[in-house]
């Protein structure tokens, strides 16, 4: 989007000038009569500059600079003041507004206030984006843990979806980190200054998620005593996380999707739409195509829901990261618990990578409290005093390659070219270890 400047001023004449001033400039301007306008067209990304009057009917030009300022403290904002508003503006300036114009003014020191104002914009845009590279990396790789290929490809995903503004579908197992994710992507968006408002559909009453989600005016049903904002509204400018959709009722479905499609909410009780600048991550655990087949899940609301759609893995599929995650689990669970945690031994670390964890990062987080409580972690996953090095050995051994082929959908050649090692050196070892491509599930 190119740089714009947004002038409001109540006086027709005026915004005719500025238009014109500004064509001639090769400035891109739009005019309004109204403060209120000009605040749906921000967001902490826009790229351009405020110019507006003070003195005008309705929100003036002083609460309209405090509203800017709210949303983004270093969006350029400059005032235009009549002779006697001299020192009201100057009082501006202290409170954040970035320069002030006195009437009448000339053209030429308007466009240049401007051009000034869009290069301060420019720069504060192109440092915030340069910090969000540098620091992204670490905040996604903090939050979503592991080195492996799965979790290095759904690293990139979040840092590319995260710069975005479109809604986006989570799926993967129960306990995989959808919730994770999602928050990850707001940590590092543009909305991280917004709020994060997360819904469980499925914990919800069907009774009173309608008014959770939409709010409700005074009177709107039994007990409604005073009216009430929902959830939606309480996302403006942040991320709304709906957890575990496939749970949301079908008329509930219906609404939801106006929601998205208008971008408007309309409280029960009232017929007035309110607008909405809010990002949706929705997040399932099932199968949404199947449940669009079963009637469950409308079609529409899916193809809206998906236009990017990330897919997290199993624990399963990535086992090579368990010896990393896990120390940062029992970490966490120590400091939770404040005690200090025991000594790992390298065996429980290599017994941990062997299984399959249907409960997937949940489950190891369990074994992990367990493990700081001198607790049993779990029949099959205990330390083995006497394992020899060797023993070791080939227990890891076998959690490299049984994650390769989980990681490769069990394309032989796919993972003996990632291990680097000979197809039928591959073939050796998956016979010595017991494993066998239809444990998978792959076709050849």
């Amino acid at each position: 989007m190119a740089p714009r400047v947004l002038f409001v001023d109540d006086e027709d004449h005026l915004r005719n000038a500025a238009s014109q001033t500004f064509e001639l400039a090769d400035i891109g301007c739009d005019c309004f009569s109204e403060a209120e306008e000009v605040l749906e067209k921000l967001d902490r990304s826009f790229e351009g500059v405020i110019v507006s009057d003070i003195r005008m009917p309705g929100m003036d030009g002083l609460t309209l600079m405090r509203r800017v300022l709210e949303i983004d403290a270093a969006l350029p904002i400059i005032l235009v003041t009549g002779h006697g508003d001299v020192d009201l503006a100057v009082s501006c300036i202290k409170e954040g507004a970035y320069d002030f114009l006195e009437k009448p003014y000339e053209p030429s020191r308007l466009v240049a206030s401007v051009r000034r104002a869009l290069e301060a914009r420019r720069l504060t845009l192109e440092n915030r984006a340069l910090r969000r590279q540098v620091g992204s990396s670490d905040i996604v790789e903090a939050r979503l843990v592991g080195r492996s290929r799965p979790m290095a490809r759904l690293q990139d995903q979040i840092r590319a979806i995260a710069a975005t503004d479109a809604d986006v579908l989570i799926t993967g197992e129960t306990g995989t980190g959808k919730e994770v994710a999602a928050r990850a992507i707001h940590r590092i968006s543009e909305r991280s200054n917004g709020n994060f408002v997360h819904i469980n559909c499925a914990a919800l009453p069907e009774t009173t998620i309608e008014a959770e989600l939409f709010g409700h005016e005074a009177g709107a049903f039994p007990g409604a005593t005073r009216a009430r904002y929902g959830k939606l509204e309480h996302a403006r400018r942040g991320i709304l996380c709906l957890d575990e959709i496939d749970s949301m009722p079908l008329h509930l479905q219906a609404k939801f999707l106006d929601v998205l499609h208008n971008r408007t909410v309309t409280r029960l009780g009232s017929n007035d739409a309110i607008p909405l600048d809010i990002r949706v991550i929705a997040l399932a655990k099932s199968d949404l195509e199947g449940a669009v087949e079963q009637g469950r899940f409308r079609a529409d609301l899916l193809y809206r829901l998906n236009v990017i759609t990330i897919r997290i893995p199993a624990l399963a599929e990535r086992r090579e990261d368990i010896p990393r995650l896990f120390p940062i689990l029992v970490a966490e669970a120590g400091a939770r618990y404040k005690v200090t945690p025991p000594d790992l031994p390298g065996n429980l670390l290599a017994s941990l990578a062997a299984r399959d964890w249907p409960g997937n990062v949940r489950e190891l987080r369990n074994a992990a409290e367990r493990f700081v409580l001198g607790l049993p972690t779990s029949p099959d996953v205990d330390a083995t005093p006497d394992e020899t090095l060797a023993d070791l050995m080939a227990a890891h051994e076998k959690a490299l390659i049984s994650a390769a082929m989980a990681a490769h959908d069990g394309r032989v050649k796919d993972v003996y070219e990632s291990l680097g090692i000979g197809r039928k050196t591959l073939y050796d070892k998956m016979q010595k270890y017991g494993l066998n491509r239809e444990d998978f599930n792959i076709d050849e």
